[in-house]
């Protein structure tokens, strides 16, 4: 379980990471900021999914208040609200499309090796 854990706060860090860069972001304490806030958004939202609720409803809800969440933390950085909600919104986005895609391939190719 802590493996899980730490590779999907690891790769949702250096996901977010890049996107951050890709938009341009230089600012060390915005892209510090972004490891903060992830530590403390990504590892309880993932707890909540695996032990509590895992239906897609809860996944979308958690999410979304990870973006507020995010979006507020980005904003004490950047003094400038829409950037932080657009930081956290992509970032977010980005990260959560990128371990779905990755959920499917490990189960398509679990599927192949059992054929």
């Amino acid at each position: 379980m802590v493996t899980m854990l730490l590779l999907a706060l690891i790769s949702t860090v250096l996901i977010e990471l890049a996107v951050l860069l890709l938009l341009r972001e230089r600012s060390k304490w915005v892209l510090g900021a972004s490891v903060v806030v992830n530590i403390f958004t990504n590892i309880p939202l993932n707890l909540f999914v695996v032990y509590i609720d895992s239906s897609v409803k809860t996944m979308i809800l958690g999410e979304l208040l990870v973006v507020v969440v995010e979006a507020l933390w980005y904003y004490l950085f950047l003094r400038v609200l829409s950037r932080a909600f657009i930081y956290s919104s992509l970032c977010n986005a980005i990260s959560f499309l990128t371990g779905l895609l990755a959920e499917l391939l490990i189960a398509v190719f679990h599927i192949l090796l059992t054929l």
